[in-house]
């Protein structure tokens, strides 16, 4: 049993009556059957954690598929932008062409980088980054939702150009 002379643990004000233990052996519990509300929590939590396991699985099969084709499309804007800086060099002198060329240099390092990372090391760089600098992450979350709209409302307008048999280059005035 707790003393009242004893000190208090730092941050403590008074003792609370009945806190402290009454009996001589302070192994003694008191034990009850789970009821079915219990059980139910249970099955809930475990049903849970299952479905949260399977969660992350498929996530990290999207991120790790994502990495791969983001990886394969910064390789082909590397060989795009590498392939320009001849013509660079011809129309605007060497200067430009040789920015073309360590551009492309650095976009075909972050393709292999990227490539080379595990989804669970880029999911928690990610994590990482927001932490450090979430309004950076906010605003680039933004940005990437808006181009995305833009891309998908023009695509959609496309699909229905197409099908009403409607184009934008033979458009009659009446």
């Amino acid at each position: 049993m707790i003393d009242d002379k004893d000190p208090l643990p730092e941050g403590t004000d008074h003792i609370i009556t009945g806190a402290g233990v009454d009996s001589d052996s302070d192994n003694e519990l008191v034990v009850r059957e789970p009821t079915a509300r219990d059980k139910v929590r249970k099955q809930v939590r475990s049903g849970g954690e299952k479905i949260a396991g399977q969660a992350a699985d498929k996530a990290r099969g999207l991120v790790a598929q994502g990495i791969e084709r983001s990886s394969e499309a910064l390789g082909n804007v590397s060989k795009l932008v590498g392939d320009t800086a001849e013509g660079l060099d011809e129309r605007l002198g060497e200067e430009y062409g040789d920015y073309a060329r360590k551009a492309a240099g650095a976009i075909e390092n972050a393709a292999n980088s990227l490539a080379a990372k595990d989804p669970d090391e880029l999911i928690d760089d990610t994590r990482s980054f927001v932490r450090k600098s979430p309004g950076v992450a906010l605003a680039g979350a933004a940005v990437i939702g808006f181009a995305l709209v833009r891309l998908v409302k023009s695509g959609l307008g496309e699909i229905g150009e197409r099908a009403s048999g409607k184009s934008g280059k033979n458009k009659s005035k009446r």
